[in-house]
């Protein structure tokens, strides 16, 4: 079970940091659900990366940034990060291919 908490954590943030971001820069490229899967995604690929970085390179203790972004804390900065930054680059591609259609 305590595997799946950092995933589980990762998609709720992932989520709230792709709606923020849709949101706040208007994006209407991609609906509610869009922002929310898209966020949830970007989510756990960013909470994975971080976790990746911070724990990952040539000192293998994870040195101080594993200490400060590790555990709960990486798991919400890295899923709301990645999920507001995927919903954004989706968003643009998204509102770039429409545009190219009209």
């Amino acid at each position: 079970m305590e595997a799946i908490l950092p995933i589980i954590i990762q998609l709720v943030t992932g989520a709230v940091g792709g709606n923020a971001i849709g949101g706040a820069i208007r994006e209407q490229a991609l609906g509610i659900l869009g922002r929310t899967i898209a966020g949830a995604a970007g989510g756990v690929g960013g909470g994975s990366l971080l976790a990746m970085l911070a724990g990952g390179g040539a000192d293998p203790t994870g040195g101080q940034l594993a200490a400060l972004l590790g555990g709960f804390g990486g798991d919400l900065a890295g899923g709301a990060a990645g999920g507001g930054l995927l919903v954004g680059i989706l968003g643009t591609v998204v509102k770039a291919m429409k545009g190219q259609q009209a």
